[in-house]
């Protein structure tokens, strides 16, 4: 059950299963000549249609960071460019998205955005082999080609006419064998002289995330500072309760206090994880380290960062004890996070400030997370 309502979540939030070209921006039409382009390369380089001038074939494929479907495309797309890169065929992709129209709790299967600085991350980490272009300061180009979801892919022929617009294969799982190879087929067919046997299909993937999303941006800012901020009092074997972890759920749990700069300091990136994976298997919990007298500036704090979680106060007075319950390898410096999964086991802790990026990316690796639905 959770499975399928992570799915439907994904789709309602992502726009999965676009079928049809939205918010006014039509598809690019069979037979059109390529627009061009002018975008800049997660390398430095800047790249337009004529530094593909010499390719035989030009595919263009809108992708993005944050979708899962895009993600599972990721490893297909560098084969795809290895397999041709001799046979006169240029790969290039382009992230269409406003990164700014961008959810937060739409990121709830990525461990990055998609800000041309987190392109450069990913990029990086994958060894992409092919162009990966930014669009979404302007999205120019994306109005111009109209991808309706990412990945949507675009095959032009030696003379830059539109031969081929829809999905890469048929199926979005990694660990699946397509049976139609659409991309793989349109090209194949240009390259041997043919004509591309099927030259639209409907798209499956994540909505183009059009600058006119960010009111939706806004609206959610609006309602999680709605939401009730509380905080209870805990005791020693409360908080070892926490960390065995009896419930179904990935548990980040951080120790912190409002005397301390590292931890006031880090702790929005913890809400920002709050809020990108609470509607999976996952939850955030905060424990304050400060005395007993301090409840109201706790409360106070916790207020100001919209800290919506559950959240704790030790109030016994040996905070050595708080030590001890939490983790007996814990030297006491603050702040302190643990990753527990469901009985206990810890997959990660950090005395001292977290890796936001680090951590997300253990996050969502983690089997009950996972990146795909």
């Amino acid at each position: 059950m959770k499975i399928l309502w992570s799915i439907l979540c994904c789709a309602f939030l992502c726009g999965t299963a676009a079928t049809l070209p939205g918010e006014g921006h039509p598809t690019l039409a069979i037979g059109s000549t390529a627009p061009d382009f002018n975008l800049p390369d997660v390398s430095g380089k800047t790249y337009s249609l004529a530094s593909f001038k010499s390719a035989k074939v030009l595919v263009i494929v809108f992708t993005c960071n944050h979708c899962p479907t895009a993600q599972a495309y990721e490893d297909r797309l560098i084969q795809l460019t290895n397999d041709y890169k001799n046979k006169g065929v240029a790969v290039v992709a382009i992230n269409p998205n406003d990164d700014k129209a961008l959810r937060l709790d739409e990121l709830d299967f990525s461990d990055l955005g998609d800000s041309f600085e987190d392109m450069k991350v990913r990029a990086r980490e994958k060894a992409f082999n092919f162009p990966y272009l930014y669009d979404g300061a302007t999205q120019a180009v994306a109005k111009l080609y109209g991808p309706v979801a990412t990945p949507h892919v675009f095959i032009f022929d030696a003379a830059r006419k539109l031969v081929y617009n829809g999905r890469f294969d048929d199926t979005e799982s990694p660990f699946k064998t397509p049976v139609n190879n659409d991309t793989r087929n349109a090209i194949n067919a240009l390259l041997s002289g043919q004509e591309v046997p099927v030259k639209t299909t409907k798209i499956f993937g994540c909505s183009v995330k059009w600058a006119e999303k960010r009111d939706d941006v806004a609206k959610a800012r609006e309602a999680w500072a709605k939401e009730p901020v509380t905080v209870d009092s805990i005791d020693v074997k409360g908080i070892q309760e926490l960390v065995k972890n009896n419930g179904d759920k990935l548990r980040l749990i951080n120790v912190w206090a409002t005397w301390c700069g590292p931890c006031t300091k880090e702790f929005p990136d913890f809400i920002d994880m709050f809020r990108m994976y609470r509607d999976r298997d996952f939850e955030f919990i905060s424990i304050s380290a400060d005395n007993a007298a301090k409840s109201p500036q706790v409360l106070k704090f916790l207020q100001k960062q919209q800290a919506s979680c559950k959240n704790y106060q030790f109030t016994v007075d040996d905070k050595y004890k708080l030590i001890e319950a939490i983790d007996t390898s814990w030297q006491g410096a603050l702040p302190y996070t643990l990753l527990v999964e469901p009985g206990g086991k810890i997959v990660y802790k950090q005395q001292g400030p977290v890796d936001p990026y680090l951590l997300k990316k253990t996050i969502v690796n983690n089997h009950l997370i996972g990146k795909y639905p």
